[in-house]
């Protein structure tokens, strides 16, 4: 993934953007507060990247994972929209620093993008489900709406998620309880995962002083039985990578059951048990999910004083269709007009080499 400049435009974000010091994993450092001396004592080696990042996932998470790797502090600009590359005058906006040698790409994440999230929503389909089939007409939307008449973006364009274990390392704390922390149990889909999900574990964590958070996911099936339509937007194995960037999350049960059951709560020796505000649906056969924490007298239920609901970035994006799809050609002409100006400068030392012979 680029790194990207700021540009001029005007487009509404689907999501509040900001808040990323959350979205950077325990292992990788701290973000924020005072900037810290490097190894040594030498003097601190400073990371800018920026971007749009419009409802930010893990491939964002990801992008920064990789820039704070590459220092000691993390500086992340956001712009106005997804205007990228380019100056007004054609420019590339990098050129001064890539010709100072201070230039770095990260790798990007395959298999996510706003686009592709963007075209779950417009569909309706269940196709991006992990036990499902890619439908005829997600097909079509994927193979067509990351592309303009040019031809293919390969930034822009939609691609296929393939969850790997090593994936789920580079995310993951990798951090056991320790004697003296308190385990605390959340639950849920936690689905394009955002800026209310970051408010509530950050309520959550600032319950103990040593907190230890575990987060359990619903299968995709579960989370669709209770949430309808063709929820959770994000299949199982992007939800974990989503929550494991959390800095706030020290672990995630993958396909956690819907009720909080007594083995559940013994095997992970859970003190606390916590729920947001949104209402809680009862299981299959009627019982409440939360009845054994109840009994136990270790459950409560935390504002996190966010009213952003994933229901809420569906609306917004269904509600702007024509507008984000404009947009995205927009966007992909402009980066595949970039991609042919790189070509003809990369081919020019080779010509200009050519004519010395």
């Amino acid at each position: 993934m680029r790194a990207r400049a700021a540009g001029p435009g005007s487009g509404e974000p689907a999501v509040p953007r900001c808040r990323f010091e959350a979205m950077i994993r325990n292992g990788h450092g701290e973000a924020g507060g005072a900037e810290r001396p490097g190894p040594g004592g030498r003097r601190a080696v400073r990371v800018w990247c920026d971007g749009c990042y419009d409802m930010v996932h893990y491939g964002h998470s990801n992008q920064l994972r990789q820039a704070r790797a590459m220092g000691d502090h993390l500086i992340v600009g956001v712009h106005t929209d997804d205007d990228i590359t380019l100056t007004v005058d054609g420019r590339d906006t990098y050129e001064e620093v890539k010709q100072a040698g201070r230039y770095r790409e990260c790798k990007r994440t395959q298999g996510v993008s706003t686009t592709d999230l963007v075209g779950r929503m417009l569909l309706v389909t269940k196709a991006h489900h992990s036990s499902q089939e890619m439908s005829s007409e997600y097909r079509e939307y994927a193979d067509s709406f990351g592309k303009c008449p040019g031809g293919r973006n390969p930034w822009t364009g939609v691609s296929q998620f393939l969850q790997t274990s090593r994936k789920i390392i580079q995310f993951a704390s990798g951090k056991e309880p320790q004697p003296g922390e308190m385990v605390i149990y959340v639950a849920g889909a936690f689905d394009l995962f955002h800026i209310g999900h970051v408010d509530f574990l950050e309520k959550v964590h600032g319950l103990a002083e040593r907190p230890y958070i575990i987060a359990g996911l619903h299968f995709d099936q579960e989370v669709n039985h209770y949430k309808g339509k063709n929820y959770p937007i994000m299949n199982l194995h992007e939800r974990t990578l989503s929550v494991l960037a959390c800095r706030y999350v020290s672990e995630v049960v993958i396909g956690a059951p819907y009720s909080v059951t007594a083995e559940l709560l013994d095997h992970f020796k859970v003190d606390l048990v916590c729920h947001g505000k949104t209402e809680i649906m009862p299981d299959k056969d009627g019982s409440d999910p939360y009845e054994e924490p109840k009994r136990r007298g270790i459950f409560c239920q935390i504002d996190s004083g966010n009213d952003l609901t994933t229901d809420l970035i569906v609306q917004r994006i269904i509600k702007n269709r024509l507008e984000y799809e404009a947009r995205n050609q927009k966007k992909e002409a402009k980066e595949l007009a970039f991609l042919e100006a790189m070509r003809q400068q990369e081919a020019r030392p080779e010509r200009e080499s050519d004519c010395d012979f």
